[in-house]
């Protein structure tokens, strides 16, 4: 029964998601706080059987100071989390930036340049701290 209704969560959190103009593969499971940017939604793509753990933050965008006109100006990128990836609690994933597929960020990195596939990244910025991995029968 347990199994049933987290399905059904899970399914409402992605139509959720969905009818905001995030593309998020069906498969991917989203846990509960995500922090999803929503100055550019449609600049989100996560992939297939990808984890976002509760407290993630992804955003889409930078901003550009224009100190001439005493404000700041928005520039929206697109940031691509891949296929069977691991997003470890209150993570963050900065604008434009792509993760490859089967990549573990750990709890609390903040990812500032691209992750290449088969890696594991932590800390602040994020680093590889593991290379060569793959999903299959690994623990995290």
């Amino acid at each position: 029964m347990r199994l049933f209704v987290s399905k059904i969560v899970q399914r409402l959190r992605y139509l959720y998601y969905r009818s905001f103009g995030y593309d998020v593969h069906i498969t991917a499971e989203l846990e509960r706080r995500l922090n999803l940017d929503r100055y550019h939604p449609r600049g989100i793509h996560v992939g297939r059987h990808t984890i976002l753990a509760s407290g993630v933050t992804v955003l889409s965008h930078k901003l550009i100071p224009m100190k001439s006109q005493q404000r700041f100006l928005g520039e929206k990128l697109d940031t691509y989390i891949g296929d069977f990836c691991a997003i470890g609690i209150g993570a963050i994933i900065m604008g434009g930036v792509r993760i490859g597929d089967e990549v573990v960020v750990g709890a609390g990195a903040v990812v500032t340049k691209d992750v290449p596939s088969n890696t594991m990244v932590a800390g602040n910025p994020a680093r590889v701290i593991r290379r060569d991995i793959r999903m299959e029968g690994l623990r995290l």
